[in-house]
């Protein structure tokens, strides 16, 4: 069994989506609720077979375990495994899914095809985690489009359709480029294997292109069409904006598997596919990445300051922190990577759970407009425990996971480019005044408004949904070895074979 686990845990919710899609009939409550409970007993159950694969795994092997390889189409091969990288993206999406299902039980349009949607989601998500080839990664890939697509599309907001088109464009279009640099790389590497093409050296003498000299040469070329998939998938800025408007009309377990998620596929394919295989590539770009990063954390925070739809801050707020990751990948030292690796675990709980946050109450209000709010701590004192726990949280409170990962990127950050780092920690304020002029304009002041006046309180569902939520944000904020403990020696490994290759790297960038 153990050589075919990560089959069971990616396939397993595609399993029971066949099963909704095929067996299920009817659109009556006992329809309704029996797609509800078999979408959260199989997600639940991918979660508990996934720590088998987390006990099981040893981190001070650095190459990758659970490898599974067979005979696949036209000469390609199925391959899986996982690494001190790659495991704790698989543990996220398995931890945030169960939750994600249990916050849907208030949706009563179409339930089957929404629980099947969000299941053939999970699959293609931990699908790209695991792919250990080329061709198997684009297809998870490209592939998770179209679930978030329909359900942005179907179960979305008023201007759903534009949001939906927007989201599946932009991510497209910026995918097109990556598939011809992998063609590319399997015309020069006569394989898509991902562990063979990690030791393949790609050529970076530098050449001429109608006219423009290419520095870092077949590296940088691949590098950017790469860049151009990872940095929409991120969002970075400038090509962010598909993200706001996706949040805004998505429903809430759309936005918190977008946001803790999807958003995390960009960050990985930097650290899989970027640094290892086009060092030189990296190395040339990565000042462009560094300052791309910093005007990503301080204009979107300040765009954050002109919100007034409580989703689009919150997206913006993503983006920005999104910021800190890219930071510290492309610092590739061992802070910088390990912070951004903890700041991606991190985001997906805090950013997942301020979702969901904004889910209750708009359950209740149906707008999401801050102005509609006030005083929601006389009528919802566990709730607003709960939002300012998570508005700190996002800010970077010590004592929470946000701080740490924030810390680790800054500190590796300003060991290769003190400009950035400073023009950086300018956004650590700008996200205390976001979040904290959202929560005080929601939360605090008198109950003035009629319509807020018989608002009720989280129910006990909601409490047990942020519940291991708060815990894992604690958990991870008092003992971070629990995640930098299983990537430090994989990442150690990743920045040491970056140097090895870029023998200057450590001197490109000036301070």
């Amino acid at each position: 069994m153990e050589n075919q686990i990560l089959s069971i845990i990616t396939f397993l919710p595609l399993v029971a989506a066949v099963i909704l899609a095929l067996f299920l009939r009817g659109d009556d409550a006992a329809a309704r609720n029996g797609a509800k409970w078999l979408a959260l007993i199989t997600t639940a159950a991918t979660f508990v077979i996934s720590l088998f694969v987390l006990f099981r795994f040893d981190p001070s092997n650095t190459g990758f375990q659970f490898v599974e390889e067979r005979g696949w189409i036209l000469g390609l091969s199925y391959k899986m495994g996982v690494d001190g990288i790659s495991i704790l993206f698989v543990m996220l999406t398995t931890f945030l899914m169960p939750l994600t299902i249990w916050s849907c039980w208030g949706v009563e349009t179409r339930v089957k095809e929404y629980m099947i949607a969000f299941l053939v989601l999970e699959t293609l998500m931990l699908g790209v985690f695991c792919a250990l080839d080329l061709v198997l990664f684009y297809l998870f890939f490209e592939a998770g489009l179209i679930p978030m697509f329909l359900i942005i599309g179907i179960w979305g907001g008023k201007d759903r359709i534009y949001a939906a088109f927007k989201f599946f464009l932009y991510t497209f279009l910026g995918s097109v480029l990556m598939l011809v640099a992998m063609i590319a790389m399997y015309l020069d590497a006569g394989t898509t294997d991902i562990v063979k093409l990690l030791a393949h050296d790609f050529g970076h003498e530098t050449f001429s292109l109608l006219g423009i000299q290419v520095v870092g040469g077949l590296q940088t070329m691949l590098f950017l069409a790469f860049f151009a998939s990872f940095a929409v998938k991120m969002p970075m800025w400038p090509v962010h904006t598909w993200l706001p408007d996706a949040h805004v009309q998505a429903p809430t377990a759309g936005s918190v598997v977008l946001a803790a998620i999807l958003l995390k596929m960009g960050g990985y394919g930097f650290l899989r596919f970027s640094l290892p295989m086009f060092p030189v590539g990296s190395d040339v770009m990565g000042p462009m990445v560094l300052w791309m990063s910093a005007i990503a954390i301080v204009y979107t925070s300040l765009v954050a300051l002109a919100q007034s739809d409580m989703k689009k801050l919150i997206a913006y707020s993503s983006v920005a922190h999104m910021g800190f990751v890219t930071m510290g990948i492309f610092a590739v030292n061992q802070q910088g990577v390990d912070g951004a690796i903890f700041q991606m675990i991190s985001h997906g709980f805090i950013s997942g759970a301020l979702f969901l946050a904004v889910g209750v109450i708009y359950d209740r209000m149906h707008t999401r407009e801050i102005d509609a709010y006030g005083g929601l701590v006389n009528r919802m004192p566990a709730y607003a425990l709960v939002f300012m726990f998570f508005t700190m949280a996002n800010v970077g409170l010590p004592g929470t996971s946000g701080f740490v990962g924030e810390f680790l990127t800054l500190v590796g950050i300003f060991q290769v480019n003190t400009w950035v780092a400073a023009v950086a920690t300018s956004g650590v304020i700008l996200s205390a005044c976001y979040a904290l002029w959202l929560y005080r304009r929601v939360v605090f002041g008198a109950l003035v408004k009629d319509a807020l006046k018989t608002i009720t309180d989280m129910t006990g569902r909601e409490k047990a949904i942020f519940a291991p939520l708060i815990a894992m944000t604690l958990l991870l904020g008092i003992y971070p070895s629990l995640v930098t403990n299983i990537i430090e020696p994989s990442v150690a490994a990743l920045v040491a074979d970056y140097h090895d290759a870029v023998p200057l790297a450590a001197d490109s960038v000036t301070n």
